[in-house]
């Protein structure tokens, strides 16, 4: 049952899933909307991360149907269907939706859902995500292409404009990420979108001894001794606040439980790799800075 628990929650952090409706402790900049290109795709978008491009390049009103990791802009919620999540996710609503064009990242897309949905001869564009600056960048040009857009460049200034004011920090914090939603209670490893966001805010990830996730011990939070602890907005808030947070096991004994340093943003903000990456890099770097003052 512990294997199955990291599993699900590995592909739920690396689709960029976050809890709906989160709300962020840092004020979202408004994003940049581009005109919409004369185009009348019926768009299924199955990846939070390629749904926010999609939108954030004018074709929001072209999706019809999303999976649970496309929360974001909250306005989906009323127009387009949900269709669950990839792993789980089967042919016939897909279908019903009458799509003309299918996009999905090439994470965790259950293969059987893959080989019918080419099948069914429907436009199809699989992308490669990269967790990084460089990668989603990419990624949006590759889904501006696949849209027959030519409006991603506002979208790229943005990354780098809200890039270029993260501050550096001397000594670089080390932060441990922590999920928690109800009884699940994660810790991020290496290689993770966590770990990744993590370090280009300045940081650095404070459990590298491990790849992934894995349940919360006292014995890990204790021997990554984080300077900081991060959780999605949400999470803390199941958990008690940064006063539930304090009493997890172990945290008291690290250096984040001994100076109160507990930080939180939204999960999408955060986990995506979207068009809204920088943002959510100078937000955590504002808040690495604040909390380590």
């Amino acid at each position: 049952m512990k294997n199955i628990k990291i599993a699900v929650l590995s592909a739920i952090l690396l689709s960029g899933i976050s809890c709906k409706k989160e709300d962020s402790k840092v004020a979202a900049t408004e994003e940049t909307k581009t005109e919409t290109p004369v185009s009348n795709h019926r768009i299924v978008s199955i990846s939070g991360g390629v749904t926010e491009i999609v939108a954030a390049l004018g074709h929001e009103k072209e999706i019809v149907g999303t999976d649970v990791t496309s929360t974001y802009p909250e306005t989906l919620e009323a127009t387009a269907e949900n269709l669950g999540h990839v792993r789980s996710m089967t042919i016939e609503p897909v279908m019903a939706l009458n799509p003309t064009l299918i996009l999905a990242s090439d994470k965790d897309v259950n293969p059987d859902l893959l080989e019918k949905i080419k099948a069914s001869k429907i436009q199809t564009e699989l992308f490669k995500q990269e967790f990084t600056i460089d990668g989603t960048k990419n990624l949006i040009n590759q889904v501006a292409k696949a849209l027959g857009n030519t409006n991603q460049q506002e979208l790229l200034d943005k990354i780098d404009a809200d890039v270029k004011q993260i501050q550096p920090i001397a000594n670089k914090p080390k932060v441990l990420f922590i999920y928690a939603r109800g009884n699940m209670m994660m810790v991020g490893g290496k290689n993770t979108p966590m770990a990744s966001i993590i370090e280009i805010a300045g940081g650095q990830n404070a459990a590298n001894d491990f790849e992934d996730f894995k349940p919360l011990t006292p014995e890990a939070v204790v021997q990554s001794n984080p300077d900081v602890l991060l959780f999605f907005t949400t999470g803390l808030q199941g958990s008690g606040g940064a006063e539930g947070a304090l009493k997890m096991p172990g945290v008291s004994q690290t250096n984040a439980g001994k100076n109160k340093r507990i930080i939180a943003l939204d999960g999408g903000l955060l986990s995506s790799f979207g068009p809204r990456v920088g943002e959510a890099a100078l937000s955590l770097n504002k808040l690495l800075i604040e909390s380590t003052k």
